[in-house]
């Protein structure tokens, strides 16, 4: 039996789950309410975060440590850098970065590598993925630009698409990070929201249905590991 958690970042992306089939347990525990099931005899654990990077580290680390999984799983939408990109579009994060952080003015490292990283990513975990392109062998691969701004204007995401990402999101960073540090399993499913032309009600028209469709994604995962 594994334990595993899910990091979820919104109410609107955890309908997703809670709607499941699952017989699904609900309880407060501190600052956080947590949902557990069992899936394929494997204990889960789903924590909405709530947006950004600071909220995202620290329900990952309370799943970490509160509960000891040894796999984080991350499902949700995303909004496109690639002008290609259409809504319901999905993908898997092989690596992220955290677009917000920044020390290459002191330290010998590229804009926003940890010094303990190789690059200026942070790298999911290769088994789970694949594992999933077994599962689904279409799914797209993304590389996300992660940080604590909702991305809107164009010029930022030109910026975001000049370093090689073509998806972004506000958690992922935040969310492999702290699972990198914590030496867990880490896998993101992400599914277009907001096409690279799009605004923020492009985000709340297909918010429900995107993240429907990357918990699908999950949800055979859950029932394969």
């Amino acid at each position: 039996m594994k334990k595993i958690g899910i990091v979820i970042a919104i109410e609107r992306e955890l309908e997703a789950f809670l709607k499941s089939s699952y017989e699904i347990e609900e309880f407060d525990d501190g600052a956080f309410t947590c949902f557990k099931t069992v899936i394929n005899g494997n204990e889960v654990y789903a924590v909405k975060s709530g947006w950004g990077l600071i909220d995202a580290a620290m329900t990952t680390q309370y799943l970490i440590t509160k509960y000891n999984v040894e796999i984080i799983l991350n499902f949700g939408v995303t909004g496109a850098l690639d002008p290609s990109l259409k809504v319901s579009d999905l993908f898997y994060v092989s690596k992220c970065i955290n677009y917000d952080f920044d020390t290459s003015c002191i330290d010998d490292v590229v804009e926003h590598q940890y010094g303990d990283m190789k690059d200026m990513y942070i790298y999911l975990d290769e088994e789970l993925i694949e594992i999933l392109k077994s599962i689904y062998p279409e799914i797209k691969e993304a590389v996300d630009a992660s940080g604590d701004i909702f991305v809107e204007k164009t010029e930022d995401k030109e910026a975001r698409f000049a370093l090689g990402c073509n998806i972004c999101d506000m958690e992922i960073a935040a969310i492999a990070r702290v699972s990198y540090l914590n030496n867990v399993k880490c896998l993101s499913i992400k599914c277009i929201s907001d096409e690279y032309d799009g605004d923020g009600s492009d985000f709340e028209t297909n918010v429900r249905s995107s993240a429907d469709k990357a918990f699908k994604i999950i949800d055979q995962l859950l029932n394969t590991i």
